[in-house]
């Protein structure tokens, strides 16, 4: 593994890299697996995936009246699921116009037009302004964010008081016996996985490493504190292989 990363560095999976450097890096990586990443994502996770972003719509408590800002949205699941389950307007926003793209198709495949908007933005510089949205919901897109703590500074400004964050993120594993099988699927099955159906192993070897470079759960949830939430709370998914952070907005 790299040392330890500094004020002018950041992690880049195992690396060590520039800051600038990194979000040319992940948009790289993203533009890459767009066009297969749902595919992948059923088989990476063997479908586990959408078992627990269910359980995160349903912790996202959709309601009518309240507006969705889905931040690193990807292809828009978080944001389909909180519509079909009977939210109000869905702002999906992520950096990576290839994303979008397929976000939009899969939007137009379902026959969703109204209440859904597309926003391409960084999570670390929103243009949008103060106390927006009652709901920020992130989704496996946190970990490839250069500067986490300004993401979730900009998360608790452009909420409404009362409103509330929640982030669905991979974390540490809780039970010991699963810790050599998770780590064996994660770097001898993925990047083959990624070479065979995406054609890109390496991206998903950084998939695979980001995830262990990604805060734990203690540590992420200390770090939406300092951010300036309240009633901070961790739930395990799987044993700990993913969590669900929340906070409010008081």
């Amino acid at each position: 593994m790299s040392n330890s990363p500094t004020p002018e560095t950041t992690d880049f999976g195992f690396r060590t890299v520039a800051r600038a450097a990194k979000k040319p890096m992940v948009r790289a990586v993203f533009e890459s697996v767009a066009p297969r990443y749902d595919l992948m994502n059923d088989l990476m996770s063997l479908g586990a995936h959408r078992a627990w972003k269910r359980i995160f719509i349903d912790a996202l408590a959709p309601s009518a009246g309240e507006t969705l800002l889905d931040l690193a949205g990807g292809t828009g699941d978080i944001s389909f699921g909180w519509l079909r389950a009977g939210g109000g307007r869905a702002i999906l926003s992520d950096i990576n116009p290839a994303m979008l793209a397929v976000a939009r198709g899969r939007a137009r495949a379902r026959g969703i037009a109204r209440g859904l908007d597309f926003l391409i933005a960084d999570a670390e510089a929103l243009p949008l302004p103060d106390r927006a949205v009652e709901r920020v919901a992130i989704a496996f897109g946190l970990r490839n964010c250069t500067n986490k703590d300004a993401v979730l500074a900009e998360a608790r400004r452009v909420l409404r008081p009362g409103g509330r964050f929640f982030c669905l993120e991979f974390s540490r594993v809780r039970v010991a016996a699963l810790v050599p099988l998770y780590d064996a699927w994660s770097f001898a099955v993925l990047p083959r996985l990624g070479r065979a159906i995406a054609h890109d192993a390496e991206s998903y070897q950084y998939l695979a490493e980001s995830i262990r470079t990604f805060p734990d759960q203690e540590t992420l949830a200390e770090m939406m504190r300092d951010a300036g939430f309240a009633r901070v709370r961790v739930r395990n998914l799987s044993g700990g292989i993913v969590a669900i952070h929340s906070g409010w907005r008081l």
